[in-house]
């Protein structure tokens, strides 16, 4: 595991428990030496800082971190480790036509995403693996060997899931008999229910209004991600999405989260109070889209986003083409220490680029 200056091992943090200094110090630490290693040894990576004139020496506070610009890993396959030790190359989601981002993991970077989804998670669902309904195509998880968003979505949370099923045929269409039978298998039972947002507007929640039906999933527990462009232009607010979810299925332990393969494993988990949460291991800085100057909490800008995991790879702090905006530090309803965010959605003429708006409806 990649040395930290903190005497505790950073996958022993308390996920939501790092407040005010403390945390900005503890993870400041850690991206001040993963900027040195990646300035060591990648050398796009030292070119690009050094000509854009980063300093990399002195950082002093968390906005004065390097970014770059999460489209860059779209344009270059940018690595810190030697060749030979990548064991795992992730691609991000993408329509026909668009480039897509590689982003190469070595044992090290791997180990630190499980670790650290593992202990955000849960957070959520509680220690236990539980039955899992994948709201999907078993055929989407077909090829292990090069992970597109979408597959490395699945089998991610796969992880936290026993007796996995898939709610849906290879043609996307709602596998009614198998899924039925997988509820009444489980039935009084908690379940882990997770797809990617649109796929689980479109052909699970729509397919059941459609044809009049309903599915006993009072015990679910419904995590969805990927974005909600598609679904903001059909008008359907992420509180109207929880009240169709509970309306077709019961579920009302619905929980959104934001992430992007480019950081996988340092997701923002929406708690009970429809708050995006950074967890220890993350944070966020909110810039001006014109002059890159960090705004303070409750103006909108672009997202940048900080984590401490990227060992593999330089994408321990990148600028995405995300608008949002800090809705506070330490301060949320639900107890959970840390920064809260609101994803407003992507800067004008940015590509779409969530896992399920690239989806073909």
């Amino acid at each position: 595991m990649p040395e930290s200056h903190d005497p505790v091992p950073v996958t022993d943090w308390p996920a939501f428990g790092l407040a005010g200094p403390d945390k900005r110090e503890r993870i400041l630490a850690e991206l001040r030496r993963l900027t040195r290693h990646h300035r060591d040894a990648c050398p796009p990576y030292r070119a690009i800082v050094d000509k854009l004139g980063f300093p990399t020496d002195t950082l002093d506070t968390l906005e004065d971190v390097p970014f770059l610009p999460v489209r860059l890993f779209k344009r270059h396959r940018l690595l810190s480790v030697p060749d030979g030790d990548v064991v795992k190359t992730m691609t991000s989601s993408g329509t026909s036509g668009q480039s897509r981002s590689q982003i190469v993991l070595d044992k090290t970077t791997s180990a630190l995403q499980v670790k650290v989804l593992s202990r955000i998670m849960a957070e959520v669902i509680g220690p236990k693996r539980l039955p899992m309904l994948v709201i999907d195509g078993r055929a989407t998880v077909a090829d292990r060997y090069r992970f597109s968003a979408r597959t490395a979505g699945i089998l991610g949370f796969s992880m936290f899931g026993r007796d996995v099923a898939y709610a849906l045929n290879d043609d996307m269409t709602l596998n009614r008999e198998g899924t039925r039978a997988f509820l009444d298998k489980h039935a009084g039972q908690d379940i882990l229910v997770f797809g990617f947002t649109f796929i689980v507007w479109r052909h699970l929640i729509r397919a059941l209004e459609e044809a009049g039906e309903s599915l006993p999933l009072e015990g679910g527990i419904l995590i969805h991600g990927g974005g909600w462009k598609q679904l903001l232009a059909q008008a359907v607010a992420p509180d109207a999405f929880r009240a169709r979810v509970a309306g077709v299925t019961g579920m009302t332990r619905v929980h959104n989260y934001y992430g992007m393969v480019e950081q996988t494993g340092s997701i923002f988990m929406e708690c009970g109070e429809g708050r995006l949460h950074a967890s220890a291991w993350s944070e966020i800085v909110i810039r001006d889209p014109g002059t890159f100057a960090p705004l303070p909490p409750g103006e909108s800008g672009l997202v940048q986003l900080l984590s401490v995991l990227p060992h593999s790879y330089p994408g321990h702090s990148l600028l995405s083409e995300d608008v949002g905006h800090i809705l506070g530090r330490d301060d949320c309803p639900c107890g959970r220490a840390g920064t809260t965010l609101r994803i407003e959605g992507r800067l004008e003429h940015a590509e779409i680029r969530g896992c399920s708006d690239t989806y073909p409806p």
